[in-house]
């Protein structure tokens, strides 16, 4: 093998594909960035077999061949090493990749090309097209809520729906919810399934492109893809019945509150500095007929208290909140208001924000003493 590319392409490739190598594996090939060159192009591959990603950047190609270099060492060298144009080449009967550009130059050991498990674009009649802003939108407003804790799999996902004329995103960890839709035309196929948020996390960090970018997702009973520009990832879903998230959404209220996202999101970080320490950051926030009072207290530290001008509407209250969730979703709505939509102090709470009416936030209180 002997070929010559750009080196911002290569690198740009590079750091797209290394997000799959294997982190925990017995198997050493896995821990490798896999490359295949042929009819002038250069396609990159890492899989943990949970994960699949391939990318394709244009490339002289002297001389068509593979090679599955360290995933550790080759991204170092492809990020350190000098000159606009890098040339990659082996020689025959040799395990030893030399990495050259102006006048550095690198040899590393590869790994067996054949054990590499290439990734294999499925094809399947089960496919939807959505633009890369939308499929963005859809995952910054939900993935946040999904759980961490792998030993409940099931919530460390994002259920998605598809439907004839919308799809559907929901993440829960049991204690807040979030759930975005978005109009859909010409989907053909329904989908429902479960896919890990790690994958759609790192989906929102390779989409970013200048223009609009169709973004193809098809799917199998256990695998989903997503491909787009020279871009395609491959993923397991997680399998499992998810819950039935229209039960959680609360529909009889008694009160309801506008407030500034911003001045509502500056002020719960306030009060929270003191707040109890422990497993949940508890801040209370009582409704009352004309203002509405954030406060945290820590045995330990002290308390805060701080009082907002807003006027809520229906019954007072008081409730507890994890400051982390309120916070979280404030963030979300940016410098926009939101809505909350309230029963009783220990009642599901409704969170709209008032100009994405296609997205809801159900948080859970906190029983306190």
């Amino acid at each position: 093998m002997r070929i010559r590319c750009e080196k911002d392409q290569l690198l740009t490739a590079v750091q797209i594909v290394q997000k799959a190598i294997a982190t925990k594996t017995t198997l050493p090939i896995l821990t490798g960035i896999y490359l295949s060159a042929a009819d002038g192009k250069l396609e990159l591959q890492s899989t943990d077999y949970e994960v699949g990603i391939s990318m394709t950047i244009p490339a002289e190609i002297i001389e068509p061949g593979k090679a599955v270099l360290s995933g550790k060492f080759f991204p170092e060298i492809i990020r350190k090493i000098s000159g606009k144009t890098i040339e990659i080449f082996s020689v025959l009967q040799s395990s030893m990749i030399t990495i050259a550009a102006e006048k550095t130059e690198f040899k590393i050991l590869s790994f067996p090309a054949d054990e590499f498990p290439t990734i294999k674009k499925f094809e399947s009649n089960n496919s939807i097209t959505v633009k890369d802003d939308v499929l963005k939108d859809l995952i910054k407003k939900t993935v946040f809520a999904c759980s961490t804790d792998e030993s409940r799999p099931l919530f460390t996902g994002a259920l998605t729906e598809v439907f004839e004329d919308e799809i559907i995103m929901v993440a829960t960890n049991t204690h807040r919810l979030a759930l975005k839709k978005h109009s859909l035309l010409g989907a053909n196929n329904a989908l429902k399934m479960i896919i890990p948020g790690k994958i759609l996390n790192e989906l929102t960090k390779i989409i970013n492109f200048d223009v609009p970018t169709d973004v193809k997702i098809v799917w199998l009973k256990n695998q989903v893809a997503f491909s787009f520009d020279n871009i395609y990832i491959m993923s397991r879903v997680i399998e499992g019945q998810f819950p039935d998230y229209k039960k959680v959404i609360p529909i009889d209220f008694t009160s309801y509150c506008v407030l500034d996202s911003n001045i509502l999101f500056e002020a719960v970080e306030r009060v929270s500095l003191l707040a109890k320490d422990g497993e949940y950051n508890i801040i209370k926030i009582k409704f009352t007929p004309n203002t509405i009072e954030l406060a945290g207290n820590n045995p330990d530290a002290g308390s805060a208290i701080e009082i907002l001008d807003v006027i809520p509407e229906g019954e007072p209250m008081e409730i507890a909140f994890n400051a982390k969730y309120l916070l979280e979703v404030l963030r979300i709505a940016g410098s926009g208001k939101v809505k909350f939509h309230l029963k009783s102090a220990l009642s599901p709470v409704m969170i709209k924000l008032m100009d994405d009416l296609e997205y809801t936030y159900i948080l859970t209180p906190i029983r306190t003493n």
